[in-house]
């Protein structure tokens, strides 16, 4: 009696898709390292700028799918590069959520007229950043979720 071995049976190539880039401008290399990681462990591929004008830069470059600007910036008025992305022919689908820990009462209001999707006061509750984050990128019509 033969015994016929059978071959491995073979795994489907299944294509991964591809990791929802976020841009984080602030000059904060600690803070924005922190926020780097935690959005690393929720799927997301994030890039850094340490200013307003390489934010701007590396916006029209890496074209990201959201942005997340920190209100200070140490080159540039945070709300001018805010305009910028929004108005910008490259960049004006991109999401920006601001980062503020100011307590100027009309600052939410500014935010939003610079074109802001949210604005976030800091310190904040990562699980809420997160929230906005995947709210912002629904409202873009940006489908699925990041993978792992």
């Amino acid at each position: 009696m033969s015994v016929d071995i059978l071959e491995r049976p073979q795994v489907a190539q299944v294509a991964t898709r591809q990791r929802l880039k976020i841009l984080i401008i602030d000059d904060d290399a600690a803070q924005a390292g922190q926020l780097a990681r935690r959005l690393g462990r929720q799927g997301f591929a994030t890039v850094w700028a340490e200013s307003g004008e390489a934010g701007l830069a590396m916006a029209r470059s890496e074209q990201p799918k959201l942005v997340i600007l920190h209100l200070r910036t140490p080159d540039a008025d945070a709300l001018a590069v805010c305009e910028q992305l929004v108005d910008g022919p490259a960049t004006c689908g991109i999401p920006v959520i601001i980062l503020s820990g100011t307590d100027c009462p009309d600052s939410v209001r500014r935010c939003r007229a610079a074109g802001c999707h949210f604005f976030l006061r800091t310190p904040y509750d990562p699980n809420v950043l997160l929230v906005l984050i995947r709210q912002a990128l629904a409202d873009s019509g940006i489908v699925g979720e990041p993978t792992e």
